[in-house]
């Protein structure tokens, strides 16, 4: 084979970054074209070199083509001339390059025809098919070679395994590595140590890897990263952060990857105090501007409630990803700040940025009654034209807009169109049912679930004991809180507790409601007292009332609620004395009422009003509609609920003092 055919071969699949290896071949091939390959070919090392960064850079065709060559050239099988340990670093670099490319097949064969194996060969191969997920395969390797005594297995071979081992089923298998470990007497080292932190962490096998940590000698800035970040990931927050500052103490430095763990640390914890103080160091360090540390800082802040400090950071960003768009847009939705949420959303896309299936997952997720249902099926529209409805997050999010925004037919159209529903779909489903007080779909549907085979998770029974609330099937509710428990496992929250105080409470059995609260595993929170306190408003009982109100009163001192709602029911029963006293304890507290708000949209647009709003550019015709729609109402028979006259009863109060 002639050297000039070899680089006509590969000319064409010569990478920039690779055309020095090749360039002083070409040259000697365009002085002298009859010049052999023997005498001019590419040696080992550059070679080696070459396969590398083939398979380091998926360049398989390169790859194919450099293999061809080996194939043809008895240099690398004529036992004479072979050097082995040269030899064995190309096999092994072209089997990197098969194993990389996801070429299984290529690579099991060409192993088995390798010349020449060594320990680097089986992890070689080893690696290739647990990084493709084909565990089996790879776990089999694994045990064949430590059957060959010959091919010893070294710390590669099992950083490679545990490196692989990142679910919570593998729990077990790093377990097992560990005793190889141990047997292999490689516990010591520092690079199998970190591999173990970091896959026992990821498998929630904390003990263990805080064991390892703590018994290690020696630790490098990979160590105390891979402790933080899992502590941080499995939302440990507190311990993360302590870690971070017993290193930041230590000699060992943190780098940017230490840094982003313990911001997300700070996310969870709503640390804003230790946020900042962070936010200082990386600034110091000259990585603020580092795209993931940007990302991570807008990140704490919303979290943390300091909404303008991540849009400082947003504003004054270099250079900006979709992540970072992602974590300002989820940053204003939950901080409630829905309208400048999808304002910014509406200008990424006028702006042409590339809008991609979180995003809009993101935004869907702001929309409630009071938001535009037309801007919401612009947005649906736009699903539509990127082909996102294949995406369950974004088709979810759908159902929930559509159904919040008072559409129930479109959430139900979304829902069929989901070829592989998952239980949030499910659950998203049911919600909007209940939503809209159809409670007994709402049941059926949760039937079809369990059909379908799709567990329950919590959201779905909050849903349910919702719906069963609002049709007042108590028997079921109670039922559903039953097999919540006991058959699935899942542990309530204060907001199911709170339903279910709800339930009784709309059914009359209020006494039943104060002997559920009583009864509780957990301490009562505002949710449950507000719900006690809220039914006892709808039957006028005044003395169960006043003691919900007296709870609250202790756990949320700064709430209206109480007030407002023993104002009702002083209203209702007509002890106008307490009521007073009631309203005016609230004045000495501070406590201001919130406003309420209703809303309409027309052509696209909401329209918001709250009592007496006199704002709004068309007042005078809406108050003289008012007016005429009241009389009718009278001469119905429409008799006012005085419960309601609170607001009255104040600008009465007020006039009299005017006088």
């Amino acid at each position: 084979m002639k050297s000039k055919w070899v680089f006509q071969k590969l000319k064409t699949h010569i990478p920039s970054e690779v055309s020095s290896l090749i360039s002083p071949l070409k040259t000697e091939i365009t002085r002298n074209p009859s010049i052999n390959t023997s005498t001019f070919v590419l040696n080992h090392q550059d070679i080696t070199q070459l396969l590398s960064i083939c398979g380091r850079e998926g360049y398989l065709r390169l790859g194919t083509s450099i293999h061809a060559s080996i194939m043809k050239n008895h240099e690398f099988f004529n036992p004479e001339t072979r050097d082995n340990f040269q030899d064995v670093l190309i096999w092994n670099s072209l089997l990197a390059v098969y194993a990389k490319s996801r070429k299984s097949t290529d690579a099991v064969k060409l192993f088995d025809e390798m010349p020449i194996k060594n320990t680097v060969s089986w992890n070689t191969l080893i690696s290739g098919f647990l990084t493709n997920g084909d565990f089996e395969i790879g776990f089999a390797l694994l045990k064949q070679m430590l059957e060959l005594d010959f091919y010893g297995l070294d710390q590669a071979t099992l950083t490679i395994v545990l490196s692989a081992c990142d679910t919570p089923e593998f729990c077990k298998v790093s377990r097992m590595i560990h005793g190889l470990a141990l047997l292999k007497g490689y516990e010591r080292e520092i690079t199998v140590c970190n591999a173990l932190i970091t896959s026992y962490f990821k498998c929630r096998c904390f003990g263990p890897g805080k064991q390892v940590f703590d018994e290690m000698l020696e630790r490098n800035v990979i160590s105390w990263t891979a402790i933080i970040s899992g502590l941080a990931q499995n939302q440990l927050y507190e311990n993360s952060l302590h870690l971070f500052v017993k290193m930041c103490n230590g000699y060992v430095k943190p780098n940017s990857l230490t840094y982003l763990s313990s911001l997300v640390a700070c996310s969870g914890l709503q640390a804003l105090v230790e946020g900042r103080q962070i936010h200082g160091h990386v600034w110091k360090l000259g990585i603020q501007s580092d795209l993931c540390v940007e990302s991570a800082l807008m990140d704490m802040y919303s979290k943390c409630r300091s909404l303008e400090d991540a849009w400082r950071i947003f504003e004054s960003a270099e250079e900006l990803d979709e992540v970072s768009m992602t974590v300002i847009l989820a940053g204003f939705a939950k901080n409630g700040s829905d309208e400048e949420a999808i304002q910014f959303f509406v200008k990424m896309v006028k702006m042409g940025i590339n809008i991609d299936p979180k995003m809009v997952s993101s935004i869907l997720g702001v929309f409630g009654a009071d938001t535009s249902l037309g801007i919401g099926e612009q947005i649906h529209s736009l699903v539509i034209k990127r082909n996102f409805s294949s995406n369950i997050f974004v088709s979810n999010g759908l159902i929930n807009m559509y159904s919040k925004c008072g559409d129930l037919v479109e959430s139900i159209k979304v829902f069929i169109r989901i070829p592989q529903r998952n239980s949030i779909s499910w659950s998203s489903m049911i919600a909007a049912f209940a939503r809209h007080g159809d409670g007994f779909r709402a049941l059926q549907l949760y039937d079809e679930m369990r059909l379908e085979g799709v567990e329950p998770t919590d959201v779905t029974f909050l849903s349910l004991l919702h719906a069963c609330s609002h049709v007042g099937l108590v028997e079921k509710g109670m039922e559903f809180l039953k097999c919540m428990t006991e058959v699935h496992r899942i542990i309530p929250r204060s907001e199911h507790y709170a339903c279910v105080v709800d339930m009784l409470g709309r059914a009359g059995l209020l006494s039943e409601a104060k002997s559920f609260i009583e009864a509780l595993p957990v301490k009562p929170d505002v949710l449950i007292w507000q719900s006690l306190l809220g039914a006892c408003s709808i039957h006028g009982d005044s003395e169960l009332g006043k003691y919900a109100a007296d709870q609250l009163f202790v756990t949320a001192p700064e709430t209206a609620a109480p007030y407002i709602l023993m104002a009702n029911i002083y209203s209702l029963k007509g002890r106008w004395k307490e009521r007073a006293g009631t309203i005016k304890k609230m004045k000495e507290m501070g406590v201001a009422k919130v406003t309420g708000t209703s809303w309409i949209e027309i052509e696209k647009k909401v329209h918001s009003f709250v009592v007496e709003d006199k704002m709004h550019p068309e007042a005078d015709t809406i108050y003289f509609v008012l007016g005429g729609l009241f009389r009718l109402m009278v001469d119905e028979g429409y008799v006012m609920d005085k419960r309601f006259i609170l607001y009255y009863l104040d600008q009465k109060e007020k006039g009299e003092q005017m006088l």
